[in-house]
This record gives C-alpha cells, structure tokens and sequence, in this order.
C-alpha cells in the first residue's frame, strides 16, 4: 500500500478545518481538486476515508484513524525542516505573519527590507488579518507569527500552546476637529460630544468603553469605523471625537486634527505571537526568531520617530 504524503496533508487540513472548502482555502487549491485528491487517496488504502452521506462531509472511522497519523507526519516534517536549518549557512524559508495596515505599513515593511538584506532567503509574506479570526488561523497553522493589540487593561493572552512577547505599548491620544476652539481638559468634558468609535472588541473600542465606565458617561458613537484612515477624516471633517493610538498619527497631515493634551487615557499593547513549536533540542524555530527580531528593531527604530513626531498640535 503506498500512500502519498501529499495526499495526507490533504486529509489532515480537511480534518482539522472541518470541511472541503475550508481546506482548500488554506491549501490554496479548488476544491474540486481537494475532493479528487481524497478520491484518489481512497484508492490507494481501499478504504472509504470520507462520509459522503451527509450534507456536511465528514471523516469515517477510518479516515480519522489515518488524519491521526496525518498530523503526527506534519509535526515530523516540520521538525526535520527545523533540525535541517542548523545545517544550512543560510537561514532560508517563508514565513507568513498575520498583522494589521498600521503595524503592516510602519513595522513589517521596514523589518522586510532588513531581511531582504540580511536573510535573503527568507520569504516573509503578509495578510491583512487580525483578532479572532487571525488567532483561529494561527492555531491551525495558515500562519506562523501574530501580530495582536488589545487595550492594557485586559490581561495578556495567555494560552498553553501560545507564546505571546510584548512587541510595543502604544499610547492612545484623543483627537478633535482642527476648528475646535479648545482642547477638552479632561475625557469627562467628552462626555456629550459625538464620538467616530472603534469597533467594541478593537483596542479602541475597548479603551473608549472603559475610559466611559471610568467617568460615568455613555459615548454618544455615531459613527462606527474599523480603520484609523477613515476615523482620522471624519475627525478632520468635524463630524465627532476619536481614540486613536499614537502610531496612526504619523500618517496624518500637521493640522488636520487637534490632538489634546490629555495623557490619562491609556495605551494599547502590541505582542507578537506564535504556537509553541520547539525542536528536540529545545531551540524555538529559528527563522521565526530572526523574523521576530527584525520586527523588534524595527518598532524600536520607529519608538524614536514617535517621540520626535507627537506633540499636541
């Protein structure tokens, strides 16, 4: 019986995943050609490894017992592809980083052109995804490193099969329209203003909510938005208040916005995160490492640029 590993890995990701469709985005396949890769691997055991008499497909007996084996392949694939690296003169590979367009445009591009020069053979490679659903991919593996942010007051993601580093704490300023004729002096004078809001479970949503609880108010939110370029406008426009962290300002024309003066309003915390994935000799994946801490330079780089750039305007 010989039994093509690629085939495996086909079965493996539809195990995981939970569907044909869902596998094939991740193999970035049809999935036509997932289900004739399940057939033609059916054929190869003799044996029925997927349970068409249902809507939804699912794994028999047997197909589960082989996905078992499946994954036990991809752990060891991937481990000898760590052992090998040590052999190598060159740290080589892609490496896929899940971020968001701030972090992507002042962190990851720069960090890039640091790898391309250092670690040529290094392939990092972007996607815009970030909260649960980045979190759900790195889990199953479409990524290898997280870039996640949420508000400093809640406590920092901590799962068993995670390992979370703290890449920058981000300080949030209140910003008004440039016509404002006075700065508030503290977020209570906020208290009957329209605000442009993040979205409840983004770090801003989440600093705005708790910043509300702190001095008795309920946000007026009239307007709902996800990405700091369209908050920034609607702030410029005259059309309410906003939270945004200090990273998003550097993209903003001088005067386009009123930042207060207010310090009292928090920060959001950067961490990049991967799965704990360690070789036999405890080393962790070593072209991650150097990716991590291209990243790490990077951020430190712009830290410098953020305190020369931000002052109340």
């Amino acid at each position: 019986m010989d039994i093509d590993p690629r085939r495996l890995r086909v079965l493996h990701e539809v195990a995981r995943r939970g569907g044909v469709m869902r596998a094939a985005e991740a193999l970035y396949l049809t999935p036509s050609a997932v289900s004739q890769q399940l057939a033609q691997l059916e054929r190869e055991v003799g044996l029925a490894l997927i349970d068409r008499s249902q809507r939804r497909v699912s794994l028999t007996p047997a197909g589960r017992v082989l996905a078992g084996y499946a994954e036990r392949v991809e752990e060891e694939l991937a481990e000898a592809r760590r052992e090998l690296t040590r052999f190598t003169e060159r740290l080589a590979g892609p490496v896929r980083i899940a971020a968001f367009p701030t972090v992507v445009k002042h962190m990851l591009v720069p960090a890039m052109r640091d790898l391309a020069t250092r670690h040529p053979k290094i392939v990092p490679i972007i996607r815009e995804v970030y909260g649960p659903p980045a979190l759900q991919e790195l889990r199953l593996g479409a990524v290898d490193v997280l870039i996640t942010e949420q508000d400093m007051s809640l406590p920092v993601l901590s799962q068993p099969s995670l390992a979370t580093r703290v890449l920058y704490v981000d300080e949030y300023r209140i910003v008004v329209p440039p016509d404002w004729p006075h700065l508030p002096r503290s977020v209570a004078d906020l208290a009957d203003v329209p605000w442009v809001a993040s979205k409840p479970e983004h770090a801003c949503g989440q600093a705005l909510d708790r910043l509300a609880g702190l001095h008795g108010f309920e946000p007026r939110k009239v307007h709902v938005i996800t990405e700091f370029g369209p908050t920034l406008a609607l702030v410029a426009a005259g059309h309410g208040v906003a939270i945004v962290p200090t990273l998003a300002l550097l993209d903003v024309p001088e005067g386009e916005v009123r930042v207060s003066e207010l310090r009292d309003v928090g920060a959001r915390r950067l961490d990049t995160v991967t799965r704990i994935s360690r070789t036999r000799s405890g080393e962790p994946d070593p072209v991650q490492a150097v990716v991590i801490g291209a990243i790490e330079d990077a951020t430190a780089a712009l830290d410098a640029t953020l305190k020369g750039h931000l002052h109340p305007l």
